[in-house]
């Protein structure tokens, strides 16, 4: 009871802010002279006056040409999303997959709906509409915004009898949203009534969007930058130019070419390039050289196992990154041996040692512990108390030869893999390395499957020149398609700024120390801008 007469105040001082408002406003009175203050011939002095002219300054909202603001037009579903993007900071994305067939790549508002999508903002009305055109409702905006604000909703949410006089039209999908903005002032009725499912008027969006940006606190959580992280980016495939061009392009500030490798020797392979080095530090990018072990369980033994051998090859890996003012080494050793668990836990302690001297950061790639002999040599436990960051490799869930298809790194695989790294490992020492790849996977005449890995740009270009039949899997969070090419049935599972966008919400979830991404040149172009966003939007928080 008490509860609800909070409520009632709330409301009431509310509606005595909105009748204080539609007094006139020290805006000139004639047309002439509103002209040249306000940005818009066709609005006038009244509760929203001051809202349009703001939001307009920031370019949250726009006119509609000819100096037209046009308030009581009612927003399109396309038209508000576009205006939250825009507050919130959320840059647009010309993603390769169209994920509704009535949002078309060439629409103005295609960039603006793709991100709210990939950031789970918005939905579409069903899973093949969107409905972009269809005036948003009042309950539509409040469900909304609640979801970009991040708020706490509970499906048992109920609005108080007496609230509004007209609460029972409130769909009960809505009624949750429709109360947490309520309570927290960023919506109300007019003369007692919310009107649940009127269409939102161009001033009553320009209204509530200002309310957002005028809450106290969050005007600043708005404009911060997000917090920085590790972004590591492995060179595979490219020359140093083609590197550098797509690095200056995407959100890494940390590069890993590959330089260094255990020969079959087992002496010291490098392939130091100084000129990316220098680009590098032109760039304010951090060099993690990459040390290999071409896989061959062999040579790798042989040098963990004798431990004179194994102090050279540290004392060699350390020269050579004092000399080169390297910033760090990324060790990736695969396919060892279960019995050189205590040997490579002990080459990782000494190295790490070596080069605190320096001073360089040591990082080390690990599998997912699914409990295969592919991950027995790695005792995670010690690698992240002996070394700066333990890099967790968040694919091949379905790998090269693999006879059942599927995806390369599916949300409960990846999910089940950070959490049991977490049980060994601080989460300040992980990073999460994503895919820039997917496997085309082809069914043979027999039935059984083969698969390709392939290049972001090379699975976009298939489903568009196979008209691929594609669909989303929430469950997985990613796109699942199939299609007919050279008379056979392929498949993938695909990885795209949206899928990517899901796997960058651990980093946050988890407080992780950043990501990683194999490989650079594997993606398009468009993922940079949705993982940008991620980063950028899962660090809000609007609880307070």
């Amino acid at each position: 009871m008490l509860r609800l007469l909070s409520i009632r105040q709330t409301i009431v001082v509310g509606l005595l802010a909105v009748m204080m408002a539609s007094l006139p406003l020290p805006f000139p009175a004639t047309a002439a002279a509103a002209s040249s203050v306000l940005p818009y011939d066709d609005i006038r002095s009244n509760y929203a006056t001051e809202s349009i002219v703001n939001m307009t300054k920031l370019n949250i909202i726009t006119g509609m040409g000819d100096r037209r603001f046009e308030p009581d037009t009612a927003v399109t579903r396309a038209q508000f999303i576009t205006m939250l993007d825009r507050l919130l900071g959320i840059a647009p994305v010309t993603s390769a997959i169209a994920a509704f067939s009535d949002v078309a790549p060439a629409a103005w508002y295609y960039e603006w709906v793709m991100p709210a999508i990939q950031l789970n903002i918005v939905q579409g009305m069903t899973a093949a509409s969107f409905e972009p055109n269809r005036p948003v409702s009042r309950q539509e905006a409040a469900v909304m915004i609640a979801r970009a604000l991040k708020q706490s909703l509970s499906a048992s949410t109920a609005i108080p009898t007496g609230l509004y006089m007209d609460q029972e039209q409130v769909g009960t999908w809505a009624a949750a949203a429709v109360m947490r903005l309520t309570e927290i002032g960023l919506m109300g009725g007019d003369q007692g009534r919310f009107r649940p499912q009127a269409s939102m008027t161009r001033q009553e969006a320009a209204v509530m969007l200002n309310r957002i940006w005028t809450y106290p606190g969050w005007k600043a959580k708005l404009q911060a930058p997000p917090p920085s992280s590790i972004q590591l980016g492995w060179q595979y495939g490219q020359t140093t130019a083609q590197f550098e061009k797509q690095v200056a392009q995407s959100s890494v500030n940390t590069v890993s070419p590959r330089w260094f490798f255990l020969g079959q020797s087992g002496a010291l392979e490098d392939q130091t390039d100084a000129s990316l080095l220098l680009w590098a530090r032109q760039q304010g990018k951090r060099v993690w050289a990459m040390v290999g072990n071409h896989s061959s369980q062999e040579a790798t033994h042989a040098m963990l196992s004798d431990a004179g051998k194994r102090q050279a090859f540290i004392l060699q890996l350390a020269e050579r990154v004092r000399k080169n003012g390297i910033d760090g080494l990324n060790i990736d050793f695969e396919n060892m041996m279960p019995e050189d668990r205590s040997a490579f836990t002990a080459f990782i302690t000494a190295l790490h040692q070596q080069l605190k001297t320096v001073p360089a950061v040591l990082s080390v790639n690990v599998s997912p512990d699914f409990g295969t002999d592919w991950t027995d040599v790695f005792d995670y436990h010690a690698l992240s108390v002996n070394a700066d960051y333990i890099v967790l490799m968040g694919y091949d869930e379905h790998w090269d030869g693999d006879p059942e298809p599927g995806s390369v790194s599916s949300l409960p695989w990846l999910r089940t893999g950070i959490d049991r790294l977490l049980g060994e490992a601080a989460a300040g020492k992980i990073i999460l390395a994503l895919p820039l790849y997917s496997r085309e996977w082809t069914r043979g005449k027999d039935g059984s499957y083969t698969s390709e890995e392939i290049s972001l740009l090379a699975q976009n270009r298939a489903i568009l020149a196979n008209k691929a039949v594609t669909a989303w899997d929430d469950t997985l969070g990613q796109y699942v398609s199939a299609y007919i090419d050279s008379l056979l049935q392929r498949r993938i599972w695909l990885e795209d700024g949206r899928s990517l966008t899901r796997k960058t919400e651990f980093v946050h979830t988890y407080s992780l120390a950043g990501s990683a991404y194999w490989y650079i040149g594997g993606e398009s172009t468009d993922v940079w801008a949705s993982i940008s966003n991620a980063n950028k939007y899962d660090a809000y928080d609007f609880t307070s």
